[in-house]
């Protein structure tokens, strides 16, 4: 990360949307090469385009590099859900880096403070996001960024987790909810 010019995150353009799934899509080597067992399709599938993800109620975080001028290098999908009592809660879907070029970068740092600063200012006390407990670009990744887990997610966070159950995405190994508590004073 030393020497890399740091990465600016905003919200995502309409011009810039047509790279998100690609920039998903070339996590899938990654999976390969950590899944034991045979890669569920929802893993190998074509991601969602940026279009459709723009179509869901929350935000799009674009990281670009000014070294590259490819378009984005990395985003965030926040999602805005409603919770067990109907109310606001953020949930972090996607967290996607462009590989294998700008992995290890910072990216995906930048992304996540990027959108926990978002949902903080958009009034949510925490941000949720499902994930692999054991894959190092995910539980332990979170986890040094504050996430902790919740060991008895909410009605609506365990629907979530049943349908990515249903998706088949429990073959590759442990999934879990992690969650990081906002607050004024928490600057990502």
């Amino acid at each position: 990360m030393s020497g890399s010019p740091p990465v600016l995150v905003r919200e995502a353009r309409p011009s810039e949307l047509r790279h998100l799934a690609a920039i998903e899509d070339s996590g899938a080597p990654l999976f390969r090469e950590w899944c034991t067992g045979d890669l569920p399709p929802a893993l190998v599938a074509p991601a969602p385009t940026g279009h459709q993800r723009d179509a869901e109620p929350g935000r799009l975080l674009v990281a670009l590099d000014p070294a590259y001028d490819g378009g984005p290098v990395g985003f965030a999908h926040l999602l805005w859900l409603r919770d067990d009592a109907g109310l606001p809660a953020a949930h972090l879907e996607q967290l996607s880096v462009l590989l294998p070029g700008h992995g290890r970068r910072g990216v995906g740092s930048a992304l996540v403070r990027a959108a926990c600063e978002e949902a903080r200012w958009e009034g949510h006390g925490s941000i949720s996001l499902c994930t692999y407990r054991d894959a190092p670009w995910n539980g332990p990744f979170y986890r040094r960024l504050g996430f902790r887990e919740e060991p008895r997610p909410a009605a609506y966070l365990r629907r979530l987790r049943e349908h990515e159950r249903a998706l088949g995405l429990d073959a590759c190994g442990v999934r879990e909810v992690l969650v990081r508590d906002l607050d004024r004073s928490d600057r990502g």
